[in-house]
């Protein structure tokens, strides 16, 4: 069992090495099915771990290098309920993803399916390691391969520049975290998650010392989460990326950035930085990012920028899940993640399936021409009334979980917050949905930010009939994100698996010490209560309502419209911000890592 964790970071790395050697000479449906075995071995292997991990965490020493007397100099992996969950989920997104890719890009080369492996291996590690540089290390390779494969059509102008947006970004907030790492290095004499927790014990409140390193540390996870103001990259890398990799990007590795931070609180920093220190910094970041992105949701008309913005007001929410830093709440956000990343990588696989039949991703040229395609149709308005929470899908039973872990937390304004969100994001889906699926509504005009409409197709020619291979993996993941809600206890689960995430002695004392067995006390939490049922048809009232107003706006009676009009000045500074320029978005990050500094000192 203590080698499975290093297998799931091997696999993919050797498989890698082995196409980047010799792909170039093998036939494609060999490198295809080479790719889709080497992940759906690691599917397997993230399985087992899964459920080794119900009772005890998995802890890998390479190479036998165990601690004595508790010190190491190994590396080591640390496995939990929660990063092998993640393992999973990486790995399931990623087989749906190669699948998707047996008729993605007619001239495809191997080095793209050398590209994806690297990718699962980086997250795959990142979710794995207990080890903090280590995780830097993954987090950089996860990293590099992401901004190499938002620019995999580098003769075009715009992948490269959203590539570029991505790169920079990026990297400056992977330098801020290595600066921290080497803060607590110089405060710790320690790498490990849990040797840092150990060193920090038992010496009272934080220096500055500790305090910046702390800040620098999670600036870059906060980065990679598309937290404001650190989220600027987001829109432009998801723009232009392949439809496959965005499944990638907003299923699972913008939520591995939430993972970086809650693992490197809890199992290194909680000795000596108390939740009151970090709280208040995570609930500010959450409820800014949850309503700038809703807003920027409902202005765009490009497809794949529109599915962006949804997805960080819904990363605005996870970070308010996480910030309450309770196990109820957390493990709400738990269930929220996979059902999101089923439905929202749905989403992303429809998208493409309109990008490679009718050559667009502007709803304005796409409109009503949808409608010869009936099952991308059917997926489509389904995942996006799952995302305004219709029960009992997956992701309205992670909001109501997370919704009733705030709530008892005393946190009782997170319930609007959160119906707010899900209708205004679910309303902009919607929107666009009926416009190019049925025609529904006035068409929409040329003025708002569709930089990006004219794609080329990734299939070459466009395809007059979508094969299974592509069709499949979006009808798929949809069924998953909604039946999630009805497997019973799952909310149990998952609270149990955040009690653990949040129990950094016991994850210390397995790691240093060979502890066995995890605490998590039983839970009664279902998830399907009255409150919660009512919310979740609140919020796709709401975003029926706001849907239908968007469509008719010019029939809606006048003090309504004038309303609207009041809201275009703050709404054109917010897109503004949005420049493209590098210049401006690196004063934002800057801006950010100071704020949060600041917030962990005082608080």
């Amino acid at each position: 069992m203590e080698s499975l964790p290093l297998l799931c970071v091997a696999v993919p790395l050797l498989v890698a090495a082995g196409l980047a050697a010799v792909g170039r000479w093998l036939p494609r449906p060999v490198v295809d099915v080479v790719s889709l075995l080497s992940c759906l071995g690691v599917l397997g292997l993230g399985v087992t771990l899964l459920v080794a991990t119900g009772s005890r965490r998995v802890v890998s020493w390479v190479a036998g290098y165990t601690p004595h007397g508790g010190a190491s100099v190994g590396v080591v992996f640390v496995v939990d309920r929660v990063g092998a969950g993640l393992a999973v989920l990486v790995a399931a997104l990623m087989t749906g993803a190669l699948l998707y890719t047996w008729r993605y890009f007619s001239e495809v080369e191997s080095k793209f399916h050398v590209l994806m492996l690297l990718f699962l291996a980086g997250m795959a590690g990142f979710a794995l390691t207990g080890d903090l540089f280590d995780a830097f290390v993954f987090f950089e390779l996860m990293g590099a391969v992401a901004y190499a494969l938002t620019g995999y059509k580098i003769e075009e102008a715009q992948p490269l520049q959203g590539a570029l947006n991505f790169a920079v970004v990026n990297s400056l907030g992977a330098y801020c975290t290595l600066l921290g790492i080497g803060l607590l290095y110089g405060r710790t004499g320690e790498l490990g998650f849990a040797q840092i927790h150990q060193a920090l014990a038992g010496h009272g409140p934080p220096d500055a010392l500790v305090v910046v390193g702390a800040a620098l540390v999670l600036t870059g996870f906060l980065v990679k989460a598309a937290a404001v103001p650190f989220h600027f990259w987001l829109a432009d890398a998801h723009a232009v990326a392949p439809s496959p990799v965005c499944v990638l990007f907003s299923g699972v590795m913008v939520e591995l950035g939430l993972y970086g931070v809650a693992r490197t609180w809890s199992a290194a920093l909680s000795a000596a930085l108390p939740a009151e220190r970090l709280r208040p910094a995570l609930l500010v970041g959450g409820v800014v990012t949850a309503l700038v992105a809703s807003v920027m949701c409902l202005a765009q008309t490009h497809l794949k920028r529109l599915l962006a913005f949804s997805t960080m007001a819904h990363m605005g929410l996870f970070l308010v899940a996480l910030g309450a830093l309770e196990p109820a709440s957390v493990g709400g956000l738990l269930v929220y993640v996979l059902g999101h990343a089923g439905v929202k990588g749905a989403l992303f696989l429809c998208a493409g399936l309109l990008l490679n039949h009718h050559g667009s991703l502007d709803a304005e040229e796409l409109y009503g021409r949808g409608r010869e395609m009936p099952v991308t149709r059917v997926c489509f308005l389904v995942g996006a009334l799952a995302l305004a929470g219709l029960p009992p899908s997956g992701t309205w039973l992670g909001k109501t979980l997370s919704e009733d872990g705030l709530s008892h937390a005393g946190y009782g304004w997170a319930p609007a917050l959160f119906v707010a969100t899900s209708a205004l994001t679910g309303a902009a889906v919607l929107r666009v949905g009926l416009q190019i699926f049925l025609g529904v509504g006035e068409r929409p005009g040329s003025a708002e930010d569709t930089r990006g409409r004219h794609e080329d197709s990734e299939t070459g020619a466009l395809l007059s009939r979508l094969p299974a291979t592509m069709v499949g993996p979006a009808v798929t993941l949809l069924g998953v994100g909604v039946a999630l809600g009805m497997v019973p206890g799952l909310g149990r689960v998952a609270e149990q698996a955040a009690q653990t995430l949040l129990d950094g002695g016991g994850y210390a004392a397995a790691t240093l010490h060979g502890a066995v067995g995890v605490h998590a006390p039983a839970s009664d939490v279902t998830g399907f209560t009255a409150s919660g049922v009512v919310l979740g048809l609140v919020s796709v009232a709401l975003a029926l309502a706001v849907a239908a107003a968007q469509l008719y706006s010019r029939r809606l009676p006048a003090p309504v419209r004038a309303v609207g009009v009041a809201l275009r000045p703050p709404l054109r500074i917010l897109r503004a911000t949005h420049s493209g320029h590098l210049g401006d978005y690196v004063v934002w990050l800057l801006l950010g890592v100071t704020l949060l500094a600041g917030a962990i000192a005082v608080s």
